[in-house]
């Protein structure tokens, strides 16, 4: 090969080395970008893995999971924008102006995005002060339901009855848990008046042992029956009040069992589970008698008899 030939290949090698070297620094930063996003995924999960096998709390790994989930978004995200800036520089965009011109607009974005930035700041105390976790039975933000997923920027949960709720963090401002560490199964139980109390307290004592040492419910409840008493006096009933310790979530499939054997107990024991009574009351004159109140049985449609019309004076015949 002559000395021209040399010169020619030197000198296309020279112009095309800058693109060549460009194109490779672009592949190793997204190659380097996908191995950053599979280890710290593959990181998070193992030492996620790890603490839950090492902890016997129920309660503590459901929080390690909703942590887990959030670190690896943070994790995305940070890895995702660090690439990106590298790229943008390897391509021969000049970050700092963009840099520069981001600040201004996260200023002016930030002032028409309060709403968005409290999300995130409600989300991340959420999480940090353990308010809740997935799995959990929580009332927020006006609606309830059984949490999903809990991101930095919405609570998802999904309800009795099928309904999927998404609810901004920022609109937040009180959680009920009804789930966390043990829950009470509150029951009301009506009575007639006619009947004694302390026979119906007995019969609800021994349904609530009986449950405990069931191979089924006992698991399910932390403690013996807790007999309040006498809750109050309602229209047509005595209404008593017991509740039972149960472990987590488990409150509402308690108290219907309890509720249907209870029913069954009260009538072998003959104890009457009281219905609406009513009672007509027609008033008092001036003079202080007692003025007629006249009904009317009509069997047209059954017997076609003629109506007939009964007062108080013919009652009391």
């Amino acid at each position: 090969m002559d000395k021209a030939a040399l010169d020619s290949l030197l000198s296309v090698g020279t112009q095309l080395s800058p693109t060549v070297v460009t194109g490779l620094r672009i592949v190793l930063i997204l190659a380097l970008a996908w191995a950053g996003l599979h280890f710290s995924h593959r990181l998070i999960r193992s030492f996620r893995i790890y603490i839950s096998r090492n902890t016997d709390d129920r309660e503590e790994v459901k929080r390690i999971e909703t942590l887990g989930r959030v670190f690896r978004y943070i994790a995305s995200v940070l890895i995702s924008l660090v690439a990106g800036i590298m790229l943008l520089g390897e391509m021969g965009v000049s970050v700092a102006p963009i840099l520069g011109a981001a600040g201004l607009v996260g200023v002016a974005v930030g002032f028409g995005a309060q709403s968005l930035v409290k999300d995130y700041f409600n989300g991340f105390f959420m999480l940090l002060e353990n308010q809740m976790r997935q799995g959990d039975v929580v009332e927020a933000g006006g609606k309830a339901g059984v949490v999903e997923e809990i991101t930095l920027r919405y609570l998802r949960m999904r309800d009795y009855s099928g309904n999927v709720h998404f609810v901004p963090n920022g609109s937040i401002t009180t959680v009920t848990n009804m789930t966390r560490g043990f829950a009470q199964a509150v029951v009301d139980v009506g009575v007639a008046y006619r009947e004694n109390v302390d026979v119906a307290l007995d019969v609800m004592r021994k349904v609530g042992a009986d449950m405990r040492a069931d191979k089924v419910f006992g698991p399910k409840i932390l403690d013996d029956l807790e007999i309040a008493g006498v809750e109050q006096w309602a229209d047509s009933a005595v209404m008593l009040r017991c509740r039972f310790k149960v472990a987590p979530i488990e409150q509402w499939n308690v108290r219907r069992e309890f509720l249907r054997r209870l029913k069954a107990a009260f009538d072998a024991a003959g104890i009457e589970i009281p219905f609406p009574h009513l009672t007509l009351y027609a008033g008092q004159a001036k003079d202080g008698s007692a003025p007629s109140l006249p009904l009317k049985l009509d069997h047209t449609a059954t017997t076609h008899a003629d109506s007939m019309e009964i007062t108080d004076k013919d009652a009391l015949r």
